[in-house]
């Protein structure tokens, strides 16, 4: 445990330093795991910087969230923001009447900032929500790819039990110039498609999990200038810490399991890793 852990024995200690700099390109600082405080900002990006990972993208998934991604990354140099309605949060909207209004709050907070650089994560969740509201979560999907492209901004698509559907959405709204397919859930068949479309595929701790083997499968079939790492903090922590709380300082452990999977050496993962985040988000940002 380092310094800036104490007092939180809960949490998974330190794993060794990476040989060099990469970028968690999606976390939620802002969010707690159950009856766990979240960790302070300031907290999570010092130990995160203590093992290379220098950098964080913050994602709001509502528009609270979004205002905090936003005031964040206004505050911090290693920070910028991803702001969107998540898809489960757009058939909430849409009963209530108020999907349009909070569309163009969204729009506003994007325009309004050199500190956001995605609009994500928007997409679509058949897992979560039934039939009755993916009409409303297909209708801000589509308002958000069309979004990122006239503000210029890197799309970022949740994409669960909805494959073939994602990228008919994109196919027919038009591929922004940049998109990543946040924490990657597909078969290399699905990475294939999402490659051939322009996509960076993001790899969180799911893909070290035992049953993942699709998942490694579509990680080895992903040009190294595509691969992007994720925690999605504080959910979907790598083993052996899985059903503990996620941080951004636990990135190592998942690219320590990509470099085993895909035989890249890790120093050559971490750098094409790096490079690829900056290029996915539009250029380098922080010290």
């Amino acid at each position: 445990m380092t310094a800036a852990l104490e007092g939180r024995p809960e949490l998974p200690a330190l794993p060794e330093p990476l040989p060099h700099p990469v970028v968690d390109n999606h976390c939620h600082l802002d969010i707690a795991r159950g009856d766990e405080p979240a960790l302070d900002v300031a907290v999570a990006l010092a130990a995160a910087a203590e093992v290379g990972v220098t950098r964080v993208v913050q994602v709001g998934c509502d528009l609270p969230g979004a205002r905090w991604a936003v005031d964040v990354a206004e505050r911090h140099d290693q920070v910028v923001a991803g702001v969107a309605l998540h898809p489960n949060e757009a058939p909430l909207l849409a009963e209530q009447g108020r999907l349009d209004e909070a569309l163009a709050d969204v729009r506003r907070l994007v325009a309004g900032s050199d500190r956001v650089r995605a609009v994500g994560e928007t997409g679509l969740d058949f897992f979560r929500t039934p039939p009755e509201g993916r009409a409303a979560q297909e209708e801000s999907f589509r308002a958000h790819v069309t979004m990122s492209k006239e503000l210029d901004r890197t799309l970022v698509i949740h994409d669960r039990d909805a494959h073939a559907d994602v990228l008919r959405v994109l196919d027919e709204v038009g591929v922004p110039p940049r998109w990543v397919m946040h924490c990657f859930s597909g078969d290399a068949a699905f990475a294939r498609a999402c490659v051939e479309r322009g996509a960076h595929l993001s790899f969180a701790g799911t893909v070290t999990f035992k049953n993942a083997e699709p998942l490694r499968e579509a990680l080895r079939v992903t040009p190294l200038d595509r691969v992007l790492v994720e925690t999605d903090a504080p959910y979907l922590t790598p083993v052996p810490h899985r059903g503990r709380t996620n941080a951004s300082y636990l990135v190592p452990l998942t690219l320590r399991a990509m470099a085993a999977t895909t035989g890249v050496p890790l120093a050559e993962l971490c750098e094409a890793v790096e490079t690829n985040t900056f290029a996915a988000f539009g250029g380098r940002w922080g010290a």
